[in-house]
């Protein structure tokens, strides 16, 4: 007799849901676990959704491609401008260092000139007033003693016993009546024949006159303007010379002593360095100088 509570049709059916509810749960595992893995790819970049046609895509790696490589040509030319940059920079360097060396020189060189200037001004003024040397003559010697030993030499000995332009024109008028008459020691026949000569004289009329009268105001008148070797080559040529032969000797020690701050200013302006002697003062037909009397001025 058949069971009327049990229907095989029943169990089939039961049979085939619980096989497709399985099959279904473990469809949906497979596909949570593939969107999770999606998921977190896209979550830390190792996937890419590509959306660009409307339709979902997956796209594996970077979307960005990565920047090519600097070529080696490129990176030598960039290396060689900043070298010939730096090149440049020390260039203008050097040549600014160079200008102001130059500039520090130049600068020195101008103060060592100013103090040699000084220098020489101050011994002229210092004989020019009939004073000795003094201070100056230590640094004088220091200065120039070396480039010009000689002006030196006769400055210091100027100083001793200095001779002014207003001491010559005053000896000179004492000396100015002796000098336009006779010498002393002038015999008879040499007077004679000086006047005899002094009656005729033939000259152009713009040449000077010759007569002692004549030299003598020409004389004062150099003298006045400082010329004091014209006003020598003057009483040189009057009938009393011999007696002049003391102002004689102190007009070219004065001249001597001029010639030599000459030199040394002359050296001075040109930074210290040598300048030729000056040649000595034509004497004409006067006999060396001799020494200057203690008592003449």
């Amino acid at each position: 007799m058949q069971d009327i509570g049990q229907n095989p049709h029943g169990e089939t059916r039961r049979s085939g849901m619980r096989t497709r509810t399985i099959a279904a749960l473990i469809a949906g595992c497979v596909l949570a676990g593939a969107a999770g893995m999606a998921w977190l790819g896209w979550r830390n970049g190792f996937v890419d959704v590509d959306m660009s046609e409307g339709v979902p895509q997956l796209v594996t790696g970077p979307t960005t491609a990565a920047p090519p490589a600097p070529s080696v040509p490129a990176a030598q030319t960039a290396a060689q401008v900043q070298l010939a940059d730096a090149s440049t920079k020390v260039a203008m360097l050097e040549q600014r260092l160079a200008e102001l060396n130059q500039q520090a020189i130049a600068a020195s060189g101008n103060a060592t000139r100013a103090e040699s200037l000084l220098l020489a001004f101050a011994a002229r003024r210092a004989l020019e007033r009939g004073q000795p040397l003094g201070w100056i003559e230590t640094p004088l010697r220091a200065r120039f003693g070396t480039s010009q030993g000689a002006a030196v030499d006769r400055l210091i000995a100027a100083s001793t016993a200095p001779v002014t332009l207003a001491q010559l024109g005053e000896q000179f008028e004492l000396l100015a009546p002796q000098l336009a008459g006779a010498s002393p020691d002038e015999g008879t026949w040499t007077w004679l024949s000086r006047q005899v000569s002094g009656l005729f004289v033939i000259r152009h009329d713009d040449a000077p006159s010759p007569a002692p009268e004549s030299r003598i105001v020409r004389t004062r008148a150099f003298l006045a303007g400082g010329k004091v070797e014209a006003a020598i080559a003057e009483v040189e040529r009057l009938p009393g010379q011999t007696t002049a032969t003391d102002w004689l000797a102190h007009a070219r020690d004065y001249m001597a002593a001029q010639r030599a701050l000459d030199q040394i200013e002359a050296a001075a302006l040109m930074g210290a360095q040598p300048v030729a002697a000056p040649s000595a003062v034509p004497t004409g037909e006067v006999t060396p100088m001799p020494e200057a009397s203690d008592g003449a001025f």
